[in-house]
C-alpha cells in the first residue's frame, strides 16, 4: 500500500467521523435538556456503564463529569451483576452507553436499576432497542456508519458517543455555575491548577536566599550580593529588615549609561525607592500579571509592615509551571 493511499484512508476516517458528530446537533433537543436536568435534580452521584469500546468511553465520560462538578464514576455492568450493583443507590442517576442497545451484561441489571427506581439516561445507536425503551431518557448516537472499512469496528459511534458526552458534561458545567477555580480545585497537578491556585508563599525566596543588602551598602557589595543570590536584583532594607528600595539588572544598565563610578557609588544612590512589592498570600497568577503589567522581572515580598520576607522573579514562576 503506497503512501497517497494510506493518506487518503486516513482523511476518509476523519471525514466521516466528523460527520457523525456534526450530525448530532440535530439531536440537542427537549430529550438532551431532560437528561441534563435529571442529572442536575441528582442527590447522590452518576453512575455510567458500558461494555468493551464503549465502556472506555464510559469511564472517560465519568471522568469528564467528576472533573467538571458533576460527581461520577464507571461501572462495569459484568462486575455490577456480581456485587457491584451495590454501589448503585436510590439517590444516583445512571447512564448507559450501548451502541446496539442490546449489550447483555446491560440488560442483566437493568431489572435491578428499574426496581430502584433510579432514573436512567440510555445513550445507544437504536432508538428501538431494550435499553432504549427501559431508559427514563434515551439519547440517540446512532450513526450511519462506522468509519471502519467493514463497518464493523467501532470508531464513529464511540466517537459520537464521546462527543455527546461531552455535551452533556459541559451543559452541566455551565448550568452549575462550574467556574476555573472550581475547575483548579479538582485539578491541582494540572497547569490550571498550579496558576490558580499556588501562592507568591509557594514560589518565592526565604530566609538566606533573599537577596538584601543595608541602605548604607556600597554598590560594589549590592553587585556581589546579586550575583551570589541569582535573582537579578537585591532588597535594600534599613536596620528593621523594612523595604526601603530595590536595586535590579535594569538599575545596572542605567548605572553604567550615567557613567557612575561602581567601586565609589553607594546603593543609596542608584536605588529604586520607593519600589513595588507584593504580599505573600497573593496568587502567583496576580503576580504574573502585575509583572507583565508594569514590565518587571520580579518582586520583592513584604508582609503588612514592610518587611522583607521573599522574593521572587520570572524564572521562579516559570519552574513553578504558572508562566
Amino acid at each position: 500500500m503506497n503512501e497517497s493511499t494510506l493518506i487518503s484512508l486516513g482523511r476518509s476516517v476523519i471525514e466521516i467521523e466528523a460527520n457523525a458528530v456534526s450530525n448530532l446537533k440535530n439531536r440537542i433537543d427537549a430529550t438532551f435538556a431532560k437528561a441534563c436536568q435529571l442529572m442536575l435534580g441528582c442527590e447522590g452521584r452518576i453512575v455510567v456503564v458500558g461494555m468493551g469500546k464503549s465502556g472506555h468511553i464510559g469511564g472517560k465520560i465519568a471522568a469528564t463529569l467528576a472533573s467538571t462538578g458533576s460527581p461520577a464514576f464507571f461501572v462495569h455492568p459484568g462486575e455490577a451483576s456480581h456485587g457491584d450493583l451495590g454501589m448503585i443507590t436510590t439517590k444516583d442517576v445512571v447512564i448507559a452507553i450501548s451502541n446496539s442497545g442490546e449489550t447483555s451484561e446491560i440488560l442483566t441489571i437493568l431489572p435491578l436499576i428499574k426496581r430502584q427506581a433510579v432514573p436512567l439516561i440510555g445513550m445507544t445507536g437504536n432508538p428501538g432497542s431494550t435499553l432504549a425503551k427501559a431508559s427514563t431518557v434515551h439519547i440517540n448516537v446512532g450513526v450511519e456508519k462506522e468509519a471502519c472499512p467493514l463497518n464493523l469496528a467501532p470508531t464513529s459511534s464511540t466517537t459520537a458517543a464521546l462527543a455527546m458526552g461531552d455535551a452533556l458534561a459541559v451543559s452541566l458545567l455551565d448550568a452549575r455555575g462550574f467556574t476555573e477555580d472550581d475547575f483548579a480545585m479538582s485539578h491541582p497537578g494540572g497547569s490550571l491548577g498550579r496558576r490558580l491556585l499556588l501562592l507568591i508563599e509557594d514560589v518565592m525566596h526565604t530566609g538566606n536566599t533573599i537577596p538584601k543588602v543595608m541602605e548604607d551598602a556600597s554598590l560594589k557589595n549590592a553587585l556581589m550580593e546579586m550575583s551570589q543570590k541569582g535573582l537579578g536584583m537585591t532588597a535594600i532594607v534599613d536596620k528593621k529588615d523594612q523595604v526601603i528600595g530595590v536595586f535590579t539588572d535594569g538599575d545596572l544598565r542605567r548605572v553604567f549609561d550615567q557613567k557612575i563610578d561602581l567601586h565609589k557609588a553607594s546603593i543609596a544612590e542608584v536605588m529604586t525607592s520607593p519600589c513595588k512589592t507584593i504580599k505573600p498570600h497573593v496568587l502567583a497568577a496576580e503576580a504574573l500579571k502585575e509583572m507583565e503589567t508594569n514590565k518587571i522581572n520580579g518582586f520583592l515580598v513584604t508582609d503588612d509592615n514592610n518587611k522583607l520576607v521573599g522574593a521572587f522573579n520570572m524564572h521562579d514562576l516559570l519552574k513553578a509551571g504558572v508562566v
